[in-house]
């Protein structure tokens, strides 16, 4: 099971990395993993979690003690075959949104290499005029 590091999540979730943290300390039942070196690590259940959280506290303006109230009525009454299935589509939803994200990243390397190419045949000079920027 993949896990998440604070930058990817508050990359994949737009909430800042300062505001997990406080969200950590304030909601008991946000406790991520460490890794070896401490790092906090995320299942993709919780990321999903935290993504509810955000939903309920700053999309729908609940606030963070009403959305956490909301979030653990959900977690203990909800109906579980429903939540099995929606996290199960999280987590598929989180695997392919972590897959474009290295696609993102192998193209932006082979886009710097491509330039570094053109620059090295073309110079610096002439790579505006090729359309790769």
């Amino acid at each position: 099971m993949p896990y998440l590091s604070i930058g990817q999540l508050e990359r994949l979730i737009s909430v800042p990395a300062s505001t997990l943290r406080f969200w950590e300390k304030t909601v008991p039942f946000l406790t991520p993993m460490r890794s070896k070196s401490g790092r906090r690590t995320y299942s993709l259940s919780e990321a999903a979690l935290i993504a509810r959280l955000k939903h309920l506290a700053l999309d729908r303006k609940f606030g963070l003690r009403q959305a956490q109230q909301l979030l653990e009525f959900e977690l203990l009454y909800g109906d579980q075959d429903m939540r099995a299935q929606i996290n199960a589509l999280r987590d598929e939803i989180l695997l392919l949104v972590l897959d474009c994200e290295k696609w993102r990243e192998e193209f932006e390397e082979i886009r710097a290499a491509i330039t570094s190419e053109k620059e090295f045949f073309n110079g610096p000079e002439n790579q505006a005029l090729d359309g790769i920027h």
